[in-house]
């Protein structure tokens, strides 16, 4: 079969073929790929940033948010039969340990995480576990959801972590309005009522914005700050949902959180450097998100097969992945790529 494959760091991944994973497990699924998502992450781990974390041996295949269809299942599995169309969450999961139990799977002790630490969905067929399909109506198109399953989750998350305080009368800046933060406002207009304020450099992207639910948009051109302390009446907003925090949107996006809120940081790639009196006297949170729950995904879906949640996406072929990364780099890319083999 055909497979992105990363030979090593600070190089382009190419396209070549490679063995059909097959089932070996009782627990073990074999999905045909349908859509496999282009993320900001596949070019962090371009350049390294993930690679003593991983400890993945090159080469290996890219690619951690996938949606296909059901092509092979282990003698044990239950939930899904051959055929199925399926979302996979990002992290097969053990189900017995405790953060399983509590609901925290994205934090299980024995998982593996596809596209990052194993080889990936970023080809024809991926091998993953029958506790990451989210079976869907066989009528979805997994082209058109593949992205959902990491940065959608992923900006969910973010986004439910912070619902309580977001009553009605409350502002929440959006920082980044691309692959995740277009899904981040969805999800913010689905499940609240409050403010919502996006900041983004891009202005195509704030227009994008407009028509997914913001109450407000901001150019990032210097002026960012004074103009949400404009929009706030000099307060800031209860809640930030950091979605770039690299480039110095991590700076903006503390001085945008008004005293006792709460700075969520998503993206990443940035480095913070605060004054501790400046964390204790203004009693603002800084809150971390990778992920999230199988649970978490199952209601996504939800939301997106009512149409609350829609993904703005730009599809590629399989041999077109180094040109789609290449245009996810540069900005050129609104909402998500998507490569359909």
């Amino acid at each position: 079969m055909r497979a992105v494959r990363l030979s090593g760091y600070h190089q382009q991944p190419v396209v070549e073929e490679v063995a059909e994973p097959t089932v070996t497990g009782p627990l073990d699924v074999v999905v045909k790929i349908g859509g496999a998502g282009v993320c900001r992450t596949d070019l962090h781990i371009i350049e390294g940033q993930w690679a003593d974390r991983t400890g993945v041996p090159l080469p290996y295949t890219l690619g951690h948010e996938n949606a296909g269809w059901v092509h092979e299942v282990g003698p044990a599995v239950t939930n899904v039969e051959v055929g199925d169309t399926v979302i996979l969450h990002p992290t097969p999961t053990c189900g017995l340990c405790l953060a399983c139990r509590s609901g925290n799977d994205m934090h299980c002790t024995s998982s593996s995480f596809p596209g990052l630490d194993s080889d990936g969905g970023m080809a024809e067929y991926l091998l993953t576990g029958a506790r990451a399909c989210v079976k869907l109506d066989p009528r979805t198109r997994p082209q058109d959801v593949a992205a959902l399953a990491d940065a959608g989750i992923t900006a969910y998350h973010a986004v439910r972590k912070a619902i309580p305080l977001l009553h009605p009368g409350t502002t929440c800046v959006v920082i980044g309005a691309g692959g995740l933060g277009h899904i981040g406002i969805q999800c913010l207009a689905a499940l609240s009522s409050t403010t919502i304020v996006v900041v983004d450099r891009n202005r195509e992207a704030l227009k994008l914005a407009e028509q997914l639910g913001a109450h407000h948009t901001v150019v990032a051109d210097g002026t960012q700050l004074a103009s949400v302390a404009d929009i706030t009446g000099g307060r800031g907003a209860e809640v930030v949902l950091d979605f770039v925090a690299e480039q110095g949107a991590e700076h903006d996006g503390f001085a945008m959180t008004a005293r006792a809120g709460s700075y969520y940081v998503i993206g990443y790639g940035g480095t913070i450097t605060i004054p501790t009196l400046d964390i204790i006297s203004t009693e603002r949170n800084i809150v971390g998100n990778i992920v999230g729950s199988y649970t978490e995904l199952a209601e996504l879906m939800v939301l997106a097969q009512s149409g609350q949640v829609t993904l703005h996406t730009r599809t590629y072929p399989l041999a077109a992945a180094p040109e789609a990364l290449e245009d996810l780099d540069a900005g050129r890319v609104r909402g998500r790529a998507i490569l359909v083999p």
